[in-house]
């Protein structure tokens, strides 16, 4: 076993390190997280859709009649969302580069604008601001931050004397740089469209085709899962490392299951934000609660005081007290279980959606709640909810053999050291 961990810790813990210190997907990832609440905001207008398509008769139709009141705040949350991206992965850069100007994020959002948005005889048109607008604003905010830090550091920027209040020597100084991001933004929109006779959008779709269409299977879900886990036992935040390269993915899928039931039609993926953390995190990264559990009833002291501190954050989805004061961390006894344990339920919960046997995700839903009730509001479906339990209580089994070594083992050393004690006394 420790042969193993030492292997994995040679080649995985450079590779993670670089990962968590990269500004640039630390930034996306920060960024496109930033959006959840808006986009389980405009979700939630769509439940009311959802049901009445499902139970049909007299509610459905009164739902389809009053559609338009339902998805009224859709258009100002999941149908503009990339907007938010770009504004927020933008902050994000910024602040990691340590830039003051409180304007770059704003910048961010005008170029995205250029890029997404076309001009028709009817007007503007904004479908590109949704999820196929996602990956775009990745592009948009880091483009206009890179241009801005670049200006500023060779001092093509406009400088006003210090008597100038602040406001306005920001205002001033993102003025070039500004300019600049504008003419090259319009000069590609404007290529696309001439040259192309398509939209900048659908050509970074059509060059992320395989990627997005591959993502969303069950062996992408489960190297996912297994390489969360691995770095949570070297002591990095697996799911915030990992999440960097997923979340802009699964969050496009979810935008897309939701607009297809607001449409009347069914969900098509299952690999979404919700997905990931209503059944493969419930009660934490592992799904420990049940040895959470088995913890607080231990004769081993050190470990029940752990249980005890940990039961009420684990119940609703945060395990980081059991992962740190365990430790998960370099844990032999742990290592197999915690590793392993949440593939095999990647995979069982993935196959129970392909096959039909569990509903897919809707939308997306709050999380942090206990085992079920986010996999409930997610697909509407019973047994998603009992899916999560069962996940739970499997992932139980799985640990109980390796707890029990560990509790003996913690039991072997608090022996020693009362003994050491009395001999002292």
């Amino acid at each position: 076993m420790k042969t193993l961990q030492d292997k994995l810790q040679k080649w995985l813990f450079p590779i993670a390190m670089k990962l968590e210190k990269q500004k640039h997907l630390q930034s996306v990832k920060d960024g496109v997280i930033a959006i959840i609440p808006i986009i389980i905001i405009g979700s939630f207008c769509m439940i009311p859709i959802g049901i009445g398509n499902m139970i049909g008769g007299g509610l459905g139709e009164w739902v389809n009649a009053h559609i338009d009141i339902f998805n009224f705040p859709t258009y100002f949350t999941t149908n503009i969302m990339s907007i938010f991206s770009a504004f927020f992965i933008a902050d994000s850069l910024a602040k990691r580069y340590n830039m003051k100007s409180t304007l770059i994020g704003v910048s961010a959002v005008l170029v995205h604008l250029i890029l997404c948005v076309t001009l028709t005889e009817t007007g503007w048109d904004v479908s590109s601001l949704g999820a196929e607008g996602l990956f775009v604003s990745i592009i948009s905010g880091i483009f206009v931050v890179e241009v801005t830090r670049l200006m500023e550091k060779y001092r093509l920027v406009i400088r006003m004397p210090d008597s100038v209040p602040p406001m306005v020597a920001e205002s001033f100084s993102i003025l070039l740089p500004l300019a600049v991001n504008v003419i090259v933004a319009s000069a590609l929109a404007l290529c696309c469209a001439e040259l192309g006779g398509t939209t900048f959008p659908k050509i970074i779709i059509s060059l992320l085709a395989p990627a997005i269409s591959s993502m969303d299977s069950v062996w992408a879900v489960a190297i996912i899962v297994l390489l969360t886990q691995l770095l949570w036992v070297f002591g990095l935040h697996g799911a915030a490392i990992t999440s960097s390269v997923w979340a802009p993915f699964a969050i496009s899928y979810a935008t897309e299951n939701a607009a297809a039931v607001a449409a009347g039609g069914d969900p098509s993926h299952i690999f979404t934000f919700g997905f990931y953390y209503g059944f493969l995190q419930v009660s934490g990264s592992g799904l420990t609660l049940l040895l959470v559990i088995m913890m607080m009833r231990s004769k081993a002291k050190s470990l029940s005081s752990i249980g005890k501190i940990g039961i009420i954050p684990s119940i609703f989805g945060i395990n980081e007290p059991i992962i740190f004061g365990v430790p998960m961390i370099m844990n032999p006894f742990m290592f197999i279980p915690f590793v392993f344990g949440p593939v095999i339920i990647a995979i069982i919960t993935y196959l129970c959606m392909q096959y039909g046997l569990v509903g897919l995700p809707l939308w997306e839903a709050p999380g942090f709640l206990p085992p079920g009730f986010q996999a409930f509001l997610l697909t509407l479906d019973w047994k998603a909810a009992a899916l999560a339990i069962f996940s739970v209580c499997l992932m139980g089994a799985f640990y109980y053999p390796f707890f029990k070594a560990m509790e003996a083992d913690e039991l072997r050393k608090e022996r020693e050291i009362e003994e050491q004690n009395q001999v002292k006394e």
